[in-house]
């Protein structure tokens, strides 16, 4: 147990297993990948639009959480190694993490340290730690009283290890080890592609909290935020949203089942990729995490074995297409493949997922928590729970539409472009023989004698 979350302790009859929340989503994306603080600010804007959608205690200053996920900031960060003397490399070179430690300076000195020895020991270079600029008095009692010390990392790419998943996937088994050895301490992310900033914030706050949001130099083209409505749930720092690669709104009802059909496999899993080192890794699923955390956690697992993040949300969020008339064979193969070894996670939930590339939306099959968004002509999508959250004028709409049950909206902005549910599942199903495979090793009950 720890200060920021001894909350989720079960207690009595609580149990943090039956939490839900009722939040507030939204995105701005620039569609051709062009990097801005002005998407970084209207991105918080956005969020500062949804209090309606953002809980509070009584005294009305510390709220449920808020967050934001970003890009990772060349220009802002750059100019940050220069302060700290060091060198970063280029874009994508280096990770960067962000650390809720304990505010003992003692604990807090043996997770840093605990921290470097495994970076080490993972082959990684240690570059420097960086205390993140934050103005205490811009929240609550409350939210200082159990606020962590935040603190980023920065760590360089090996030559030899390819930008992107492949570094990723070294931080990924870095943190994970981290993770498992230390105790009171929190990684909301590490990465080189995406960074995570959050809190127990009124939706305000989140602006003037961090003063790293409030710097011209910070740029991204993703700006991804969540306002969280805790109705039963008691709200921490590390529960606040994003997660490493979702926010969502709404609940995953089927989460005790989905969880312990996971461990039951890591019994017999095994990963070309990851190899020797997927027992560093597990178990895949953090239980003491909320809903969204352990979905986060499952799709992370997927992602950082080779799955295109899109495809690994497409087979745990499905759409209604058992008894759907209308859907192509290949698409009925593709679910009908993957059904035989993932149970869906079903809502009702609206998701946003990124993984610093890619940007994308879905609504579970239940279909109970709808998302609108808006395409602009200058080459922006805007989406959120609400309508109006961030003014566009009606010239510069190209088209606007609502997300529908089981469907996925994404934009590729290393591709520049958006793409639609038909084509993006159309694609992946097409990647593989799956009629072929199905007609070769599926048994089915009633074909048994």
């Amino acid at each position: 147990m720890d200060q920021f979350t001894e909350n989720a302790t079960p207690l009595g009859l609580y149990d943090p297993q039956f939490e839900h929340d009722a939040c507030g989503i939204g995105a701005v994306v620039d569609i051709k990948g062009r990097k801005s603080h002005q998407t970084v600010s209207d991105a918080l804007s956005i969020v500062e639009r949804l209090e309606h959608r953002a809980g509070k205690d009584a005294e009305g200053k510390t709220g449920d959480g808020v967050g934001i996920m970003l890009q990772i900031s060349h220009k802002f960060f750059s100019k940050v190694a220069d302060e700290l003397n060091i060198s970063l490399g280029n874009e994508r070179e280096y990770g960067v993490g962000m650390f809720f430690f304990p505010q003992n300076e003692h604990l807090r000195a043996q997770a840093m340290k605990l921290f470097e020895l495994v970076t080490r020991k993972e082959g990684l270079e240690f570059l420097a730690w960086r205390r993140v600029p934050v103005d205490p008095d811009a929240v609550g009692q409350k939210a200082r009283d159990c606020m962590p010390s935040i603190w980023q990392c920065f760590i360089k790419k090996p030559a030899r290890v390819s930008k992107g998943i492949d570094f990723d996937r070294r931080l990924y088994i870095i943190r994970r080890v981290f993770e498992q050895a230390s105790n009171g301490t929190y990684v909301p992310s590490l990465s080189s592609r995406t960074i995570v900033y959050k809190g127990m914030f009124l939706v305000h706050d989140l602006r003037l909290f961090y003063l790293d949001l409030q710097d011209e130099d910070y740029e991204s083209a993703i700006g991804m935020v969540h306002s969280r409505f805790s109705t039963n749930t008691n709200p921490s720092w590390m529960r606040a949203h994003p997660n490493r690669f979702i926010l969502h709104n709404g609940e995953i009802n089927t989460i005790k089942g989905n969880t312990d059909a996971m461990l039951a496999r890591e019994e017999s899993i095994e990963s070309p990729i990851l190899q020797d080192d997927m027992n560093k890794i597990l178990p895949i699923i953090n239980t003491s995490g909320s809903d969204s955390a352990m979905l986060d956690n499952a799709l992370e697992f997927m992602v950082m074995n080779g799955m295109d993040l899109p495809l690994a949300v497409m087979i745990t969020i499905p759409e209604p297409w058992e008894n759907n008339k209308n859907i192509s064979q290949k698409k009925r193969d593709f679910y009908q493949y993957y059904a035989t070894m993932l149970e869906p996670w079903d809502g009702p939930a609206a998701i946003l997922f990124s993984d610093g590339d890619v940007v994308g939306a879905v609504l579970d099959r239940n279909g109970l928590r709808p998302s609108r968004y808006y395409i602009t002509k200058d080459g922006r999508m805007i989406l959120s729970s609400e309508v109006g959250v961030l003014p566009c004028a009606p010239d510069n709409i190209l088209m606007k539409d609502r997300l529908r049950p089981g469907k996925m909206l994404l934009v590729d902005t290393v591709k520049g472009e958006v793409v639609d549910d038909e084509k993006l599942k159309e694609y992946y199903a097409s990647r593989e023989p799956y009629g072929e495979w199905i007609d070769r090793n599926l048994v089915r009950l009633k074909d048994l004698k």
